[in-house]
């Protein structure tokens, strides 16, 4: 039987290896902390690695797209949230050349490692080209 830490039943093995953005342990994070202000930002944002777990299971479970979001959420974590924003600006439609979001992905993939984002970034500006959504 799985014990319980906080208000989650979770097994001890797997709830001692997911950690915050900050590498606090999951079971340090509970409600008692956040009232005794203990916690940092860092300590609600997800690390990387409890993604890219959730995206193993989504992948094992049949949901691939799934998977693949949580994937690319992984790879964006160390992405500071002002780029985080421009990038977004740069995705919609007719903010960006086909050149910017090539460049754009070619930056994410040598700055961060970001492989999965870079490849999503090129498909849309294919995407974008042939549907005419590009900046003119």
């Amino acid at each position: 039987m799985a014990e319980t830490k906080g208000e989650y039943p979770l097994r001890d093995s797997v709830a001692d290896q997911l950690r915050a953005h900050s590498g606090r342990p999951l079971g340090d994070i509970t409600a008692e902390a956040i009232s005794a202000g203990e916690l940092s930002g860092d300590d609600l944002r997800t690390h990387a690695d409890t993604l890219r777990r959730q995206a193993a299971i989504a992948r094992e479970g049949g949901y691939p797209q799934l998977a693949a979001n949580l994937q690319r959420a992984a790879e964006l974590t160390d992405v500071p949230n002002e780029e985080l924003l421009k990038i977004y600006e740069l995705l919609r439609p007719e903010r960006a050349s086909y050149d910017e979001l090539v460049r754009l992905a070619d930056y994410l993939e040598a700055t961060y490692g970001a492989r999965e984002n870079a490849a999503f970034i090129k498909d849309a500006a294919e995407a974008y080209r042939e549907r005419g959504l590009l900046r003119r």
